[in-house]
């Protein structure tokens, strides 16, 4: 038999759920909001008998059994805390803090008879389910990277709120990244041993939030993470998320292995297994190649050449910068810190490594 549904929360998710649990048979009983005037407009709309602003009224109505948590983190481990402690089944989005976190993992363990699940909807989406099947068969050999980019407009309200406040649980790491390192962690069956990260907050004040008041919350994070194993054994994980960019939302989740690789674009998934040159390198190639045709051709000379279809080639100078970038980052995955890009002025002693070596030796 079905349980009867309240749920939490007014916004955009409550505004989907509720269709799509009557679509399924379940009947949902009441409905909370932040106000009652928030609570019956909504109940109106979605045809909810009940609706209040006190938590408890929810809670502890006889026909509901099953509890949909989509309110603001901060408040999330309060009700479902107490809703476990009544003896209601729990679907929850994620709370601000890990404390909160651990607290209710506490009170989930203190009644592992009712049903205390995340939100996390990602694992459900049929592209990720085949993704994680095929890698289980070994589609793509062993699992050796993990790339994720999110991008799409602002995550903030149209009014100073929680999505504003970092400590609040909002911005684009909280709301979105949480759902991907859950997702990632469900498709490679590993958890993470160590991460990086870097936040941004570009917009901190819009033409709706001014004054004194600033967005904390990012709106900009990339992060990586080293999952599973130790050494070459762990995969290696990125993620961009980049919530300043309008236009439509850009969802990719890519996975690549030894042999072959997965992409989920969107809710579409694609598999290659066939190693090639990539389009953009080969037609890249191709496009330099006529360039030297047309640069040499111009001359009667076979050693004399025209500057002009070569103009956009990059020189020495620019390989010079490349190889100092590319050191740079190499000695920041073992420091574990920024470093900075200083480009070679003069040849350095071919000595100078040889005595710090011996120096080495010394100490």
């Amino acid at each position: 038999m079905l349980p009867g549904v309240g749920v939490f929360g007014t916004g955009s998710t409550a505004r989907v759920l509720v269709p799509l649990l009557k679509a399924e048979g379940f009947e949902v009983h009441a409905l909370w909001g932040r106000s009652e005037e928030e609570a019956c407009c909504l109940a109106k709309e979605l045809g909810i008998p009940f609706h209040t602003s006190q938590s408890d009224d929810v809670l502890l109505h006889q026909d509901v059994d099953l509890v949909c948590i989509y309110i603001p983190p901060s408040m999330t481990r309060q009700i479902a805390v107490k809703a476990l402690g009544i003896g209601k089944n729990v679907v929850c989005e994620k709370a601000a803090t890990a404390v909160d976190s651990f607290k209710m993992v506490t009170a989930a363990r203190y009644y592992p008879q009712l049903l205390s699940v995340m939100g996390n909807t990602l694992r459900f989406l049929p592209a990720f389910v085949a993704m994680r099947q095929l890698l289980v068969e070994g589609y793509v050999g062993e699992l050796q990277v993990c790339d994720v980019r999110v991008y799409g407009p602002s995550l903030l309200d149209q009014s100073y709120g929680w999505t504003c406040e970092e400590l609040m649980g909002g911005g684009g790491l909280h709301t979105v990244g949480s759902a991907i390192i859950d997702l990632l962690s469900y498709l490679t069956g590993a958890r993470a041993h160590r991460v990086h990260g870097l936040l941004r907050t570009f917009v901190q004040q819009n033409g709706l939030i001014r004054g004194i008041r600033r967005v904390t919350s990012d709106d900009f994070c990339f992060f990586q993470m080293l999952m599973g194993g130790t050494g070459s054994g762990s995969v290696c994980c990125t993620v961009t998320l980049n919530f300043n960019m309008p236009g439509s939302f850009v969802h990719e989740v890519m996975v690549v292995g030894s042999t072959g690789r997965l992409v989920a674009r969107g809710t579409e998934l694609y598999g290659q297994q066939v190693k090639e040159m990539p389009l953009p390198h080969l037609r890249g190639l191709s496009s330099m190649v006529k360039a030297l045709r047309q640069s040499f051709q111009a001359h009667e000379e076979r050693r004399s050449w025209a500057r002009g279809p070569v103009a956009m080639a990059p020189t020495f100078e620019d390989g010079l910068y490349v190889q100092t970038v590319v050191e740079a980052v190499k000695r920041s995955s073992c420091s574990g810190e920024w470093e900075c890009v200083e480009i070679m002025s003069q040849e350095p002693d071919p000595n100078h490594n040889l005595c710090e070596a011996l120096q080495r030796n010394k100490n």
